[in-house]
């Protein structure tokens, strides 16, 4: 179903759970909606309360985004960080809000993230790591211009991450996703990455590694 009720319009799909349900919380990517990766909610374990979040940027001709990417024939494509941060506030404040109103195991958060969604997923997560117990960070790369000052000296010992990128993407080069799992254990962060013979995009060996990667870090 979907709720406007809270600062984020969003789709729920319940927990078998009455109380202290784990949440997996997918953003979307760049010119997508909330429909794109709830997708993905039928094939997750039934424990999970599974909430699909909407961007609050609507772009032309249709979908949303976290925030603008402008593109310039001089300076080629960048991201308007300012925005960035604005949405990197506003899911934080959403995960507030979501405890109150769903029965969420506010220990057993996990942030799924495609593209856009995934740039942000990783700021979020490296702003803020107590909030969160895993990332799973699709077709994406982590921007330091993102990330609140000061993140290098966080606790993430309980944090881990899986990360799969596209071999042959066109839109992210996968040269960027690369640096990820460097930059990532330099933190002491649990990393899985991975690496498929597909463009922007998750085939069906990806979405079963990251199904079976979930179960091992309940």
């Amino acid at each position: 179903m979907t709720t406007q009720n809270l600062s984020l319009t969003h789709l729920v799909r319940p927990s078998n759970l009455d109380t202290k349900a784990p949440l997996v919380l997918m953003l979307h990517g760049y010119g997508s909606d909330e429909n794109d990766l709830f997708s993905f909610a039928s094939e997750l374990p039934k424990e999970y309360i599974v909430i699909s979040l909407k961007a609050p940027h609507q772009i032309q001709p249709f979908g949303n985004a976290w925030y603008a990417i402008n593109f310039d024939a001089q300076q080629g494509k960048f991201s308007d960080v300012e925005q960035a941060i604005e949405s990197r506030d506003l899911v934080k404040k959403f995960i507030s809000e979501a405890k109150e109103a769903y029965p969420i195991d506010e220990k057993n958060i996990t942030l799924l993230g495609f593209s856009q969604g995934t740039i942000l997923s990783f700021a979020l997560g490296l702003s803020h790591p107590k909030l969160f117990k895993n990332i799973i960070a699709l077709s994406g790369y982590i921007d330091q211009n993102m990330i609140e000052a000061g993140y290098e000296k966080n606790d993430f010992s309980h944090l881990s991450v899986y990360n799969s990128h596209g071999a042959s993407d066109q839109v992210i080069p996968v040269e960027w996703a690369r640096k990820n799992k460097p930059f990532l254990e330099k933190l002491n962060i649990d990393i899985n990455y991975e690496e498929y013979p597909v463009g922007h995009g998750i085939n069906p060996q990806n979405f079963m590694s990251l199904k079976k990667w979930l179960a091992e870090h309940r």
